[in-house]
């Protein structure tokens, strides 16, 4: 059968990731608690955030929502069933090939340490100009930003000299203007800041591929657990990444939501009585710019320091895998992290083979 005009580009707009968020999340609950007795109190949350998550994302095709609502539902149940299964498994088998591991890189236990060390200095070395140009970005942008706000000010105290009727007309466009600006400079910011993360990103898949070249040539009858090891310290720090874009994205986001309520102040104080206008105008005029000054510099104290906790974390990513290289024992996150991975790559599968409902 045909697929119906409006349905033909639905499946696109659910963002499989998005959906794996809502099963995983379904999983790690009903993992932690044991009791049989919350699986139809799960099973009716995991309906309810799914049925939002679709909504929100097929706003214009509700039928299709639906239909992959109640094939979404059963498909999450069983994959959850499922994966309380390959969990335990999962663990077992990831501590054995560790410890396999640790006995196998024993005997050249200074040059792995040796080896991981040096990709430490390096990643760090490679890291720390992005961490500096994130600092500056994130420096430049506000700066610019504080630059074309400050003319606001100048204008609204200007516009107190003239009569109450020609303020009261011309505030709420020039309120427009300034939220227009505090808009654009934040979306401008977003931009400046986003691809960033990219670029981190694809370093760090740079590191773990010169770590395992130099790890490999100590390895070779194990590679397995050393690829599954290396799998496990991409996901970790895939993850580190994109919760560096989220952060840059949220304080623009705060950033935005701090500096509205100034356009929504002038609104509000357009809609009032003529008389008190000027009494509630003049503080103001005088606090706008420096509302404005400490507001962006709270973000750029916030957002400056991103690069460097990143660079951190990854360090320290990278410090553990030692010490599991060294000492054979798992932790917990190694299975957890691959099982979400899988997790993703079920959902999109599924995903890619649901037919959509017939016209």
């Amino acid at each position: 059968a045909l697929i119906p005009a409006p349905l033909a580009g639905s499946r696109a707009d659910v963002n499989p990731n998005d959906v794996a968020k809502v099963i995983w999340k379904y999983f790690t609950e009903l993992g932690s608690n044991a009791k049989d007795a919350v699986g139809q109190v799960q099973q009716t949350e995991i309906s309810k955030q799914l049925n939002t998550l679709l909504q929100s994302n097929l706003q214009t095709v509700s039928a299709y929502a639906e239909d992959l609502q109640e094939r979404l539902v059963p498909f999450a149940v069983e994959l959850q069933a499922r994966l309380a299964q390959d969990s335990q498994r999962m663990k077992e088998q990831i501590q054995r090939e560790l410890r396999e591991l640790q006995a196998k890189l024993a005997p050249y236990a200074d040059e792995v340490h040796q080896q991981i060390g040096t990709n430490i200095r390096e990643l760090q070395a490679k890291l720390s100009p992005y961490a500096e140009e994130l600092r500056s970005q994130v420096d430049r942008s506000a700066g610019e930003l504080q630059r074309a706000l400050e003319p606001y000010a100048a204008e609204l105290r200007e516009r107190l000299q003239d009569n109450t009727d020609s303020i009261k007309a011309s505030l709420s466009p020039y309120a427009d203007r300034l939220q227009q600006q505090i808009d654009g400079g934040v979306e401008s910011l977003k931009e400046r800041l986003s691809p960033m993360a990219d670029e981190l990103k694809a370093q760090v898949e740079q590191s773990v591929a010169e770590l395992r070249r130099g790890l490999s040539p100590y390895a070779q009858e194990v590679q397995d657990g050393l690829n599954r090891q290396l799998e496990s310290l991409t996901l970790q720090m895939e993850r580190a990444a994109e919760e560096l874009r989220g952060r840059l994205a949220t304080s623009s986001e705060e950033l935005r939501a701090q500096l509205s309520p100034l356009a929504r102040e002038l609104r509000e104080a357009a809609s009032g009585d003529a008389e008190s206008l000027r009494q509630r105008l003049a503080p103001l005029a005088q606090q706008l710019e420096q509302r404005v000054g400490q507001t962006l510099e709270t973000f750029r104290q916030q957002a400056a320091p991103f690069g460097e906790t990143f660079g951190k974390q990854l360090v320290q990513r990278l410090e553990e895998m030692r010490g599991k290289l060294e000492t054979g024992a798992a932790g917990v996150e190694d299975h957890l992290e691959l099982l979400e991975k899988e997790v993703r790559e079920q959902v999109a599968a599924f995903l890619s083979t649901v037919p959509p409902p017939q016209n």
